[in-house]
């Protein structure tokens, strides 16, 4: 027994519910190629509705009304005739796909009636269907691939973007511990420093009950009073000096005059100054006896403030 039409078109990959929908509406395998391209994006339960609608409608033809052109009384209507092209049509599915691909729009029944395919035109015709399909498939894999790529072109900004703003947070993070260390030893060297003068008034406290002492023991009298006054006199100057004024010998610049608290450390001095002049300064040395140098390398030296280091109310500095 030979292959039927709807076992080629099964065959071919159609849904064998649309294929029996097909026969049925065109009578033959041409009729039912053209149905099938025609109606191949319409949902099947869709297709089932518009059967139903049109059977009922062939039952009742009173009430129905198509709009098609009736045939004359004497003759019977065998196909549909395109009047733009002259083209012959099995039936009204047909006049739809021609009009969808053509865009003609004048129709008129005839009453010839369309040769059925030979079997080289109905393999034509497959052919045809079968690249038509293929070409669809193809368009589609290409879109596919196309929505992919875009996909992934969104992921890799957005990782981009997110590997963007870590890095930002880790630099901030870096700066902060940065100026967090800075901090932790300027404190340690203002703290080194204060211990270190509490120990030398310590030690000056012990030398002068030392030499007090001595001094009761030979029967000698100290000007304890005088020194006592003097001493608290002194004091209570250098605690009532409130800013220092500094004036900086760089080499091969004019001197450089500031004014800052007397509670500034020597480190945030020497930041000032290298931030207007933008030279990297590694000692201040006074310039009258006895001179002394003040290495900013070192914590207890770099720790001091202008008062701890006598350089209030004034001071000559050379810088180096």
């Amino acid at each position: 027994m030979g292959q039927t039409d709807r076992d080629l078109l099964i065959e071919m990959g159609f849904d064998p519910r649309r294929v029996d929908m097909a026969l049925r509406s065109s009578g033959g395998l041409q009729d039912a190629i053209t149905w099938l391209g025609s109606h191949e994006d319409i949902q099947f339960e869709d297709l089932e509705k518009n059967a139903s609608a049109e059977a009922s409608a062939a039952s009742n033809p009173a009430e129905a009304d198509t709009g098609e052109t009736k045939p004359a009384a004497n003759a019977e209507a065998k196909s549909y005739k395109c009047n733009d092209c002259g083209k012959l049509l099995r039936n009204w599915d047909a006049v739809q796909f021609h009009a969808e691909r053509t865009e003609h729009q004048n129709f008129d029944e005839s009453v010839e009636e369309v040769k059925p395919l030979t079997e080289e035109e109905k393999k034509a015709k497959l052919e045809e269907l079968k690249e038509r399909l293929a070409e669809k498939k193809k368009q589609q894999t290409l879109e596919s691939i196309a929505e992919a790529k875009r996909n992934e072109a969104i992921r890799r900004k957005k990782d981009q973007d997110s590997e963007k703003i870590k890095e930002e947070l880790r630099k901030k993070e870096q700066l902060r511990d940065i100026e967090r260390r800075k901090q932790e030893k300027i404190d340690d060297a203002k703290a080194k420093a204060k211990i270190k003068a509490e120990i030398a008034a310590t030690q000056q406290a012990r030398r002068e009950a030392a030499a007090k002492a001595k001094a009761e023991r030979e029967g000698a009298i100290m000007p304890e009073a005088s020194v006592t006054q003097s001493t608290s006199g002194s004091s209570t100057n250098k605690a009532a000096h409130t800013e220092a004024r500094l004036r900086f010998q760089v080499s091969g610049r004019p001197p450089i005059t500031k004014t800052f608290p007397a509670e500034t450390s020597l480190f945030e001095v020497a930041s000032a100054l290298a931030q207007e002049t933008g030279i990297a300064i590694s000692t201040f040395t006074t310039t009258f006896p006895p001179r002394k140098t003040y290495k900013l390398e070192e914590p207890l030296d770099s720790g001091l403030t202008l008062k701890e280091a006598n350089l209030t109310p004034s001071a000559s500095l050379l810088v180096g």
